[in-house]
């Protein structure tokens, strides 16, 4: 037994290039593996009244389990057919008198007992991982949105091989459909895609973090990302966050898709996917201190900084149903003058007064601002 062990370890070296690469306590386990193997098969074959051999707990039970991540299912089915080999080769010498075809018979059927544990094995250990990896998604997505624990986002991160930046986060309904497997389902359409993704369910709710392949990056690269994925969503709206530098900073992300979530019930046309930066408004109404910020710092604060008459004009605008000829009045201006206003308003602010959704937008960020400059100072 030790030298059919020791036969098949120095023609795994010879014939196998990646079993040579492999470092030297992984060899040894890998040769501890053989060497068990041989020695239950003679086991096994001394004593044919035991039925089927028990190869998972006799042979692979020897080895730790972190093997299956150095050795993959491809490269055990090639050291199978090594030790097959080696064995085979040393029929005549092992066999007793006459007993060489029963023999061969054994190893044949040996060696398929070996093959369907390897298979077990592996799939057990895809299952472990996968369970593990499952896990951790939702640790880490529940981490981006409370905002904590983050120092250890980019070592959570690595164990499941991000690397691709940038970073967004969509949210949408979970529906009727299963929660696992409308998530692995997710996360294979994102992966074809060339994406890394993080998923997890919160309740009646889906949170996915996409880390960007370089294919897709661009100013219309949320959008892109996210309407393949929409689809596989439950009904109802899907929130795209804004794309964010890293893991660490998808936070922002993934606050601005949640918040947006809840808040987009507040407009029932709004595109499906949406971006979470087109709901300002609503979240802001809806208590969203970050969008709130934002609105002020977006619209407000450049309409401040461009003089005062551009924020008079859409004050008046505004109050005055959007009426040139009455604004016009009360400003004692030309028409012209109000139209030259307003077009400098939408390009500071990127919102067009004369749009019920852009003067919805302005009304409400003009509001925010000067609440927030009360007494001269900003409020909280």
């Amino acid at each position: 037994m030790g030298a059919l062990g020791t036969a098949a370890v120095a023609n795994m070296e010879s014939r196998l290039s990646w079993f040579r690469r492999m470092s030297a306590e992984d060899r040894s386990w890998v040769g501890l593996v053989a060497q068990s193997g041989v020695a239950a098969f003679v086991d096994w074959f001394k004593n044919p009244g035991r039925g089927r051999p028990a190869i998972t707990v006799e042979v692979f039970g020897t080895a730790p389990r972190e093997l299956t991540r150095s050795v993959t299912l491809q490269q055990t089915v090639d050291m199978i057919r090594v030790v097959i080999d080696v064995v085979e080769n040393q029929v005549g010498e092992l066999a007793a008198p006459g007993g060489e075809q029963q023999l061969r018979e054994a190893v044949l059927r040996y060696t398929r007992e070996v093959a369907f544990s390897s298979a077990k094995v592996y799939a057990r250990a895809a299952e472990a991982r996968g369970a593990w990896d499952a896990r951790l998604e939702e640790l880490i997505v529940d981490a981006l949105l409370h905002g904590d624990r983050e120092e250890g986002l980019q070592t959570w991160g690595s164990a499941l091989r991000w690397s691709r930046t940038p970073v967004l986060a969509i949210a949408g309904g979970l529906g009727e459909q299963d929660g696992d497997g409308g998530l692995d389902d997710l996360r294979s359409a994102a992966r074809r895609a060339g994406h890394d993704v993080l998923a997890g369910i919160q309740g009646d709710r889906v949170v996915v973090v996409i880390g960007v392949g370089e294919k897709t990056a661009g100013d219309a690269m949320p959008m892109r990302v996210a309407e393949p994925l929409a689809g596989m969503l439950g009904p109802g709206p899907v929130v795209v966050g804004p794309a964010m530098g890293d893991l660490q900073a998808a936070s922002h992300s993934v606050r601005a898709a949640v918040n947006g979530l809840r808040a987009a019930v507040a407009w029932p046309d709004a595109p499906r996917p949406v971006l979470a930066e087109d709901l300002l408004p609503e979240r802001a109404l809806d208590g969203d201190a970050a969008a709130r910020r934002q609105l002020v710092e977006e619209v407000y604060l450049p309409l401040c900084k461009a003089g005062s008459p551009l924020l008079d004009t859409l004050s008046v605008y505004l109050e005055h149903a959007s009426s040139l000829e009455s604004t016009a009045r009360m400003l004692f201006v030309h028409p012209n003058t109000v139209r030259y206003r307003l077009s400098r308003i939408a390009e500071l602010t990127g919102h067009l007064p004369s749009d019920g959704r852009g003067a919805f937008v302005l009304r409400l960020a003009v509001t925010l601002g000067r609440l927030s400059q009360r007494g001269n100072g900003w409020a909280d």
